[in-house]
């Protein structure tokens, strides 16, 4: 029966993976029909990436009073509806009006699913729960792209919104299982929480517990960079590269697939390997990655950068997340993830827009240059994190 809940889980993951990277795969298309200028995408997303924000603080409290599997219905059929109503969108104002939506439903369903996935199973599900997710966002440009070929990106939201109401479907019809399964496996992750610095830190307060505010610095660029990259990789490809729209999107799908392909291998090598380990490897296999794009290559090492990207990402965040008890201590590893999400939906929210900004100023081809940059600072932050928390233990031991 808990096998069966998690498949259920691990269903309504990919239904939040969906959404992820269609605006960016179709603008190309959207953008002269709605007469728009380049940067209303990143604004578009950033909407989304709010709404995601706020349902997120809002997400405990909300999940208190409703039930996990409630909410994760309720909000996965907020996400069909808007992706629903972008088919019959008339004007740009209306694209915005349903990304709050979109993005208050996507937000709910990342929080309730992380935390139950974190509180009821095993700790290698963590990253395949992401996995799936990764899948998700493998095939919503796969289906965009098909119906961008005609031109018709709006059947490609229809298409995806179909998909999503299916989900919503299964996801109600599942609710009674949610609550027997919570009573039976209540607490069994916890179990494995680390109390490594468990008495050196009881005492003091989340933000004042040294390496706290550092950690949250990895957060910001990650999530800005992996989501930079889903939002404005087909421009570049298009505008730069002279692809066509629907061969980039297909290779964003592949980006997207490299992520995928990653996380469900990391879910193994986690039992050989520490979570610093992969985070660290991730990172210079991303930027391996974003320097194929930096030199003057040809296309076959484009098509290879933004698998190796997405390679490279993929163990970074969910190793990210599974690390904060380990380096904090399960008295306050609960807030601290609080602010980690928080932080890392503040990166998607701002860091794309301001790329899109800023290629519209100059070029779009500036679009590798600030990837990179994105990467470094977060592996310069990661490793100076990784010497504080040694100094920390070194103290404390």
């Amino acid at each position: 029966m808990a096998t069966f809940l998690l498949i259920i889980i691990y269903l309504a993951f990919i239904s939040l993976g969906l959404p992820d990277s269609l605006i960016g795969v179709s603008w190309t298309l959207m953008q002269p029909e709605f007469g728009a200028p380049l940067e209303a995408a990143g604004l578009l997303f950033m909407t989304v990436a709010g709404g995601t924000i706020i349902s997120s603080l809002a997400s405990g409290a909300v999940i208190k009073r409703f039930g996990t599997g409630s909410v994760t219905a309720v909000s996965c059929l907020m996400t069909a509806g808007a992706l629903a109503g972008f088919h019959i969108a008339p004007t740009l104002v209306w694209l915005f009006v349903l990304a709050v939506p979109l993005g208050l439903g996507a937000g709910a369903v990342d929080a309730a699913l992380n935390n139950y996935v974190a509180t009821h199973y095993k700790a290698h599900h963590m990253s395949w729960l992401h996995c799936f997710w990764g899948i998700g966002a493998t095939l919503g440009p796969v289906i965009m792209a098909y119906f961008m070929v005609d031109g018709a990106w709006r059947n490609g939201f229809l298409a995806i919104a179909a998909i999503q109401f299916v989900l919503v479907i299964i996801l109600f019809l599942s609710l009674p299982l949610w609550k027997r399964i919570g009573e039976n496996n209540a607490g069994n992750a916890s179990q494995e929480l680390s109390d490594q610095h468990e008495s050196s830190t009881k005492n003091e307060k989340p933000l004042q517990i040294r390496g706290v505010k550092l950690a949250l610095i990895p957060f910001l660029f990650y999530c800005g960079a992996e989501a930079a990259v889903g939002l404005w990789g087909s421009s570049f490809l298009v505008n730069i590269k002279s692809l066509s729209v629907e061969l980039a999107a297909a290779w964003v799908s592949l980006y997207y697939g490299g992520i995928t392909v990653g996380r469900f291998l990391t879910g193994f090598i986690t039992l050989k390997m520490s979570n610093r380990s992969l985070i660290r490897m991730g990172q210079i296999i991303a930027l391996v990655g974003t320097a194929f794009l930096l030199l003057p290559l040809p296309d076959t090492f484009t098509l290879i950068s933004f698998v190796l990207i997405g390679l490279g990402f993929a163990p970074i965040f969910p190793c990210m997340l599974h690390e904060t008890p380990a380096r904090f201590g399960k008295e306050h590893s609960q807030t601290i993830m609080g602010y980690q999400m928080a932080v890392a939906y503040t990166g998607s929210t701002f860091l794309p827009p301001l790329l899109g900004f800023v290629a519209a100023q100059l070029t779009i081809g500036i679009f590798p240059f600030m990837i990179a940059t994105f990467v470094v600072i977060m592996f310069l932050v990661s490793e100076k994190l990784n010497i504080t928390l040694k100094t920390n233990h070194t103290a404390n031991g």
